[in-house]
């Protein structure tokens, strides 16, 4: 393989570990740019090779993030247990059938989530839901289980939908919301790398790089993250919905 191919997909999956490790969303930049570069390769060993990378970026963003965030472990781990099986699950049905039947309902989705946070100024500023252990627990298994399977059939934007998840029914702000979200999509890349590796869908040559270079952009991330605060990540949030929304516009109406 020619090196400025992997110079290029190193340098995007730098920029993907940088974004992803703020508000997720590095998928729009890692996932697109590997399907490019790799055409001749199956699109299900590109995703599996990308997996490695967005692990990697993740798991240096989110240590960044627990040095600095107090974490609700029990919580946490039930969520990061059950994220890892509805992973592994969408991954499994994606070998099978297309996903591109969700993205319409996906690009409606994000459309209102755009509108809505940015009229509601104050959305993810502050906790402001108190919930009994039962609801939260109950909240916790929706989200990880939705989400989970969301990211390993579909992928992109999947820290995006986790740290809204997270602000919408748990009453996270986005700081809380960011580095918890690192953590559950941890485990769905977990999930989905079981099953990619099982598959021997990765391609190690591509896959190792990348994860270096996504790994020293999720580090960077999420210290700027944590620096800058609440304020700073929704600003960044909604840049990333919008990238979101006209990828998913593309693959609607030009695909």
């Amino acid at each position: 393989m020619e090196s400025y191919i992997i110079i290029l997909l190193c340098t995007a999956a730098f920029a993907a570990g940088f974004i992803d490790a703020i508000v997720g969303g590095g998928g729009l930049i890692q996932t697109p740019m590997g399907l490019i570069l790799l055409p001749n390769l199956p699109v299900s060993t590109v995703i599996g090779t990308l997996k490695l990378p967005a692990f990697s970026g993740t798991s240096f963003a989110a240590f960044q993030y627990l040095k600095k965030v107090v974490i609700q472990w029990k919580l946490l781990l039930i969520m990061m247990f059950l994220a890892v099986p509805s992973a592994f699950l969408g991954s499994t049905l994606l070998t099978y059938v297309s996903n591109d039947f969700m993205k319409p309902l996906l690009l409606v989705i994000l459309s209102l989530l755009l509108i809505y946070t940015y009229a509601k100024k104050n959305f993810g500023q502050h906790v402001a839901k108190e919930h009994s252990d039962k609801t939260q627990i109950l909240y916790a298994v929706a989200i990880s289980m939705v989400v989970g399977f969301y990211d390993g059939f579909i992928g992109p934007g999947t820290g995006s939908f986790l740290v809204v998840a997270f602000i919408a029914l748990m009453g996270f702000d986005f700081l809380h919301a960011s580095a918890n979200a690192k953590m559950v999509n941890l485990a769905t890349n977990f999930g989905s790398i079981c099953l990619f590796m099982f598959k021997g869908k990765i391609i190690w040559a591509i896959a190792l790089p990348m994860a270096a270079s996504n790994a020293l952009g999720g580090w960077l991330g999420a210290k700027l993250a944590i620096n800058k605060g609440n304020g700073f990540i929704r600003m960044f949030f909604l840049v990333v919905v919008i990238g979101t929304l006209i990828r998913f516009a593309y693959d609607v109406f030009y695909k």
